[in-house]
């Protein structure tokens, strides 16, 4: 379908729900404005369905269920299949705590990529950091493994999300990567945002150096095409997200700027609201062949 503007960016991240069950510390996505406006931390079913047909129809190629954790949405799957339908490439991002053989039997056909939140495939890392179930019980690495024989056994493309922060940089995931085989491994620099997490965010930042040395360690992944990677220059403003209350943001500023809610003031006028770079995007490689079937 023919878009609105030229230049439009293709992609978008729907962060649908703010619930998690997971209480990383540096977190930048809390969302506490937006429960301002929708106090339970999302749209109600009806409206986000509206919404991911609005975004299809307005010309997005692909979609990214986001949250907090969209898993524990009890609609989700509605909302994948109305991607799909609409004829959107349909990826998830997760922590992983949800998906068992259930879940991918049940999304087969419907969703193409899914795409796993590990930061470090050690314990203590991930306690510290608050990657674990309510701050008390993390993903072992045989778990993550299972996660992933999971995934590939039902064939889903997969990708794998990293955060390097103060309490990981100095880890190697070569072996675990290796043993995964993603499509796409993709590493960022931990991202401060102002009003977000500002309360932990001193704990985890880490300089441009310590994280091109993180890189440099990994260098034989950025050589093979597997391993591409974000600082916090390169994140700013180069993502179409939408925010739980329906809403298009951006943190070109360094905090979230929103548009006027989309259902409301019409996809077109809440787009242009928020002006975003599609140099950016291209920029830092959002490009790529993300459909499942080529």
């Amino acid at each position: 379908m023919k878009t609105p503007f030229e230049g439009i960016i293709p992609s978008v991240n729907y962060h649908l729900w703010e619930p998690c069950n997971m209480r990383c510390k540096f977190c930048f996505a809390p969302f506490y404005d937006a429960k301002k406006i929708v106090p339970k931390g999302h749209l109600p079913k009806e409206k986000s369905l509206e919404l991911v047909q609005k975004l299809a129809e307005f010309g997005f190629k692909k979609i990214t269920f986001a949250g907090g954790e969209p898993t524990l949405c009890p609609w989700i799957s509605d909302l994948i299949k109305e991607a799909k339908v609409k004829g959107m490439t349909t990826m998830i991002v997760t922590n992983g705590t949800k998906i068992n053989d259930e879940f991918l039997q049940n999304h087969q056909g419907i969703l193409d990529w899914i795409i796993l939140s590990i930061d470090s495939v050690v314990d203590d890392s991930n306690m510290s950091s608050g990657r674990s179930l309510t701050g008390k019980k993390v993903l072992s690495k045989n778990c993550y493994q299972q996660i992933i024989d999971g995934v590939k056994k039902y064939g889903y493309k997969l990708k794998i999300n990293t955060v390097v922060h103060q309490i990981n940089y100095d880890e190697s995931m070569l072996e675990f990567i290796n043993y995964a085989q993603p499509e796409r491994w993709k590493v960022f620099q931990v991202l401060p945002i102002k009003g977000e997490n500002d309360l932990h965010i001193g704990e985890f930042e880490i300089s441009d150096r310590i994280f091109t040395d993180y890189l440099d360690r990994h260098k034989q992944l950025k050589i093979s095409g597997v391993l591409v990677s974000e600082n916090n220059a390169e994140m700013k403003d180069s993502y179409v997200m939408v925010d739980p209350a329906g809403r298009f943001y951006t943190n070109k500023n360094g905090r979230q700027e929103y548009s006027n809610p989309i259902l409301d003031s019409g996809i077109e006028n809440a787009y242009k609201q928020v002006n975003y770079s599609y140099q950016n995007f291209i920029q830092r490689g959002g490009l790529y062949n993300w459909n499942k079937n080529i």
